[in-house]
C-alpha cells in the first residue's frame, strides 16, 4: 500500500554501523559533548567479548534506522563463581521519531531475543516509570549490587521466562560490567 510506512526490528548488520553511532549521538546529544561517551560505549563493546550480535536491535521506520537497543554480556559473581547476565544500554531513538512506541519496540523486540537465546537475568540503570513496563524491578531486591546500586531504584533487573533447560533461580551477587562501561 503507497504511504504506509512500516516498522522493522532485527539485528544490527555491520553496514548499520553509521545510522547506529547518529541516533546515539542525536538520541544522547549535551552541549558539553562533541560526542556523547553512549557512542564510544556502543563502539568499544563491538569489539569486545561482551558483545552478542543477535542482542544488537536496530528499529528501521521507513527504512531508517531510527531506534536502537543493546543487549551486552556481564557476569553475577558470588562465592567465587560467576554466572553469565545481560546488561541493557543504551537505548536510543533519533530525536525525531521519539513518543510513537519506537523505544518500547526495539526494547521488547532485543529482550525477546535473548529470552530465545536462554538467557535468564537482565540488568539495566535507567528510569523505573519506563523499565517497569518490561517488567524490571529493582535489583537490590533480586541480591544484585554493582557501582551503581547506590542510586537505589533506578538500578534495576528482570528475570527473564525461564528456557527450557530448566536452570534454576537468576544469580545473586555482585555484577560485574566489561571494561568499557566503565567510561560512562
Amino acid at each position: 500500500m503507497p504511504g504506509v510506512t512500516t516498522l522493522r526490528l532485527r539485528p544490527e548488520d555491520p553496514a548499520d554501523t553509521g545510522a547506529v553511532r547518529r541516533v546515539l549521538a542525536a538520541a544522547f546529544a549535551r552541549p558539553d559533548v562533541t560526542t556523547p561517551p553512549e557512542v564510544g560505549l556502543v563502539d568499544e563493546l563491538r569489539g569486545s567479548e561482551a558483545w552478542l550480535p543477535p542482542l544488537a536491535m536496530v528499529a528501521e521506520y521507513g527504512g531508517e534506522v531510527v531506534g536502537y537497543a543493546l543487549l551486552t554480556r556481564v557476569r553475577v559473581k558470588s562465592d567465587g563463581r560467576s554466572a553469565p547476565a545481560l546488561v541493557l544500554g543504551p537505548v536510543a531513538v533519533a530525536p525525531h521519531r521519539q513518543r510513537i512506541g519506537l523505544g518500547t519496540s526495539v526494547v521488547q523486540a532485543a529482550l525477546d531475543a535473548a529470552t530465545e537465546l536462554g538467557e535468564g537475568l537482565v540488568v539495566v540503570l535507567g528510569d523505573p516509570a519506563y523499565y517497569r513496563r518490561f517488567g524490571f524491578g529493582r535489583a537490590d531486591a533480586m541480591g544484585l549490587t554493582s557501582p551503581w546500586s547506590g542510586l537505589g531504584e533506578p538500578w534495576q533487573a528482570l528475570a527473564l521466562p525461564p528456557a527450557t533447560s530448566g536452570d534454576g533461580p537468576p544469580p545473586r551477587g555482585e555484577v560485574d560490567f566489561p571494561p568499557p562501561w566503565s567510561k560512562v
